[in-house]
C-alpha cells in the first residue's frame, strides 16, 4: 500500500441506501480541479460565482458537467486548510444517490488528475498534518463501527482525545526524567545528581501503576466494544431455549419437551441498555449415545470457556442435589477464569413458594456466584434478568472512563508496565543509572507508540489498512 501525500484524493464517503451521496476530495488544488467541473447555480450572487475564491465552511449550489453534459445538480462545500478534516484543502460534493452519477463523477475527478483513495487515506492524512493522533485516527474506525450506545460513548471519548492527554501526560513526566538521568551521565565525573531518586521512584510507581489498569480495562473494553459474550448452559429440558427467546422476545430458538432439541449453539446479539451482548444458547449436558448431540455437548463446554457471563439455567423440579451437582460441573469447567456465574432456578412456578425457599436455601452457592429464581415465560421475570446482566457489566458509565478497547493499545501498555517493573527493580538492585534510563527510554517508547508519536510504518499500515474506504 503506496501513500503519496501530495496526490489529490477522492473517494465516496458516504453509504449506500440513501439518497444523498457524498464525495469527498482532499489535497492542494482540490478545490480548482473541482471549480473546473462546477456550474455556479443562477441563485449564486457574485461572491459565490468562484470555489476559487470561496471562504472554507461555506456551501455551494450549483451543477456538475462533463463537457456539455450536465451531470448532477449538488451542492458542494469547500473546506481550506488547515481547518478540514485532513488538514488540507478539500471539498465534499453531495449529490444524488446514483451509482450512475458516483461513477460518473469520480471519472471526472481523475480525469483531471485525482487518484481514487486507499482505505483511511484521509484519516492518515489528518494524524499526518497533525490533527490527530493516532489513537484518535483509530477511534475513527471504532466510531463507525459502533453497534451499542456504550461503544459509540467509548469511541466518542477516544476521539475527542481524553485517552490521548493521559497517555501524554504519562509519557512527558518519564521524558522528564529520562532527560535529567542521560544529564548525570554527561557530567558523570563530577558527581551530580540532576533526577531525585526519592521522586524518580514515585514517577515511575504512579505511571506503573495507571498503566496497569488501563491495561486491566481492556477485558471490559473489548467487550463493550463486540458485544459480552454471554453463555446460556444447563441440562437438557431446563429452559435454556426458552430464556433466549424471553430475551429476545422472539422465537429464535425451538422450544420443546423432547431432550436434547438444541443440538448446537445458536447465537444472537442483543441492546440491552445500551450495551450490546452476544447469547449463545448451547446444548443440554446429559449422558447421550448419539454421537451428533455429544459434539454439541462439546461445543457447549467450549463456549462456557469463551464466554464473560454464564447463564446457568437449572430445573426447579430437579432438587437441591441435582442442582449442586450441575453447579459443579459448570465451575470445574470455568476454572480459576475471570468470569461470572449467574444461576437461574427456572419453572419455579411449579413449586409452592414455602417449597422455592427451601430448595434456594439448600443450594450450596460459591462466594460471588448469583442467583435468580423465575418462570421463564412470564416477561416480568425476563425482565429481572436483563436487569442483572446490566448489573453485572458494570458498563453503564463506561463512556465517563478511561477504558482501552483496543489490542494495540493493551500490547503497549503492558509492554510499558514491564518496562517500568524493570527500573524499579533496577533501582531496588542499586544498578547502574544508565541501564535503568533505558528502560525508562523504552516505556516512552511503547507509549509513544499508542499516539503516533512513535509511528514505525508497519504500524501504520496495519491500522489503516482495515478502514473503509472514503474515510
Amino acid at each position: 500500500m503506496i501513500y503519496d501525500s501530495s496526490d489529490i484524493i477522492a473517494a465516496p464517503a458516504s453509504g449506500s441506501g440513501g439518497a444523498i451521496s457524498v464525495i469527498r476530495i482532499s489535497g492542494a488544488g482540490s478545490v480548482a480541479m473541482v471549480s473546473s467541473l462546477f456550474i455556479p447555480g443562477p441563485e449564486n450572487n457574485d461572491s459565490e460565482r468562484s470555489l476559487i475564491t470561496a471562504r472554507g465552511f461555506t456551501l455551494h449550489y450549483g451543477y456538475l458537467k462533463d463537457r456539455d453534459a450536465v451531470i448532477d445538480e449538488v451542492i458542494v462545500s469547500v473546506f481550506r486548510q488547515p481547518h478540514s478534516y485532513t488538514g488540507e484543502d478539500s471539498v465534499e460534493i453531495s449529490c444524488h444517490a446514483s451509482p450512475y452519477i458516483e461513477h460518473k463523477i469520480m471519472e471526472m475527478l481523475t480525469g483531471k488528475g485525482a487518484r481514487a483513495a486507499m482505505p483511511g487515506e484521509f484519516t492518515r492524512r489528518a494524524f499526518i498534518n497533525g490533527r490527530i493522533d493516532l489513537s484518535q485516527a483509530e477511534a475513527v474506525a471504532d466510531l463507525i463501527a459502533s453497534e451499542s450506545e456504550a461503544s459509540h460513548r467509548l469511541a466518542m471519548n477516544q476521539m475527542r482525545g481524553g485517552f490521548s492527554q493521559e497517555i501524554n501526560s504519562l509519557r512527558d513526566k518519564l521524558l522528564q526524567f529520562a532527560s535529567l538521568i542521560e544529564l548525570e551521565l554527561d557530567f558523570g565525573d563530577e558527581d551530580v545528581d540532576f533526577a531525585d531518586r526519592d521522586d524518580l521512584k514515585a514517577t515511575i510507581g504512579q505511571v506503573r501503576e495507571v498503566t496497569e489498569t488501563l491495561a486491566a480495562s481492556f477485558r471490559l473494553g473489548n467487550a463493550i466494544r463486540n458485544g459480552f459474550p454471554v453463555a446460556i448452559a444447563g441440562r437438557s429440558n431446563s429452559g435454556k431455549s426458552t430464556i433466549l427467546n424471553g430475551l429476545l422476545r422472539d422465537d429464535r430458538a425451538i422450544v420443546s419437551d423432547i431432550p436434547g432439541t438444541t443440538r448446537d449453539a445458536i447465537e444472537a446479539n442483543l441492546n440491552i441498555g445500551g450495551i450490546l451482548f452476544r447469547f449463545i444458547d448451547t446444548a443440554g449436558l446429559r449422558e447421550t449415545s448419539d454421537i451428533i448431540e455429544n459434539l454439541g455437548i462439546r461445543k457447549t463446554y467450549q463456549k462456557i470457556n469463551e464466554a464473560m457471563v454464564v447463564l446457568l439455567v437449572t430445573d426447579a423440579t430437579d432438587g437441591a442435589d441435582i442442582i449442586n451437582a450441575t453447579v459443579e460441573i459448570i465451575l470445574k469447567q470455568m476454572g480459576s477464569a475471570a468470569k461470572e456465574l449467574v444461576l437461574i432456578i427456572n419453572k419455579c412456578d411449579l413449586l409452592e413458594s414455602g417449597q422455592c425457599m427451601e430448595l434456594h436455601k439448600s443450594v450450596n452457592l460459591p462466594t460471588g456466584v448469583r442467583s435468580l429464581m423465575i418462570n421463564a415465560r412470564e416477561e416480568d421475570e425476563i425482565a429481572r434478568l436483563r436487569d442483572l446482566l446490566l448489573e453485572i457489566t458494570g458498563s453503564g458509565d463506561a463512556g465517563n472512563t478511561l477504558i482501552i478497547t483496543n489490542s494495540r493499545h493493551y500490547s503497549a501498555l503492558t509492554s510499558c508496565s514491564q518496562a517500568l517493573k524493570r527500573a524499579e527493580e533496577g533501582m531496588a538492585d542499586g544498578i547502574p543509572f544508565d541501564l535503568v534510563a533505558m528502560d525508562i527510554r523504552q516505556a516512552t517508547y511503547y507509549l509513544g507508540e499508542i499516539t503516533g508519536a512513535i509511528t514505525p510504518d508497519e504500524i501504520l499500515r496495519n491500522i489503516f489498512k482495515n478502514f473503509c474506504i472514503g474515510k
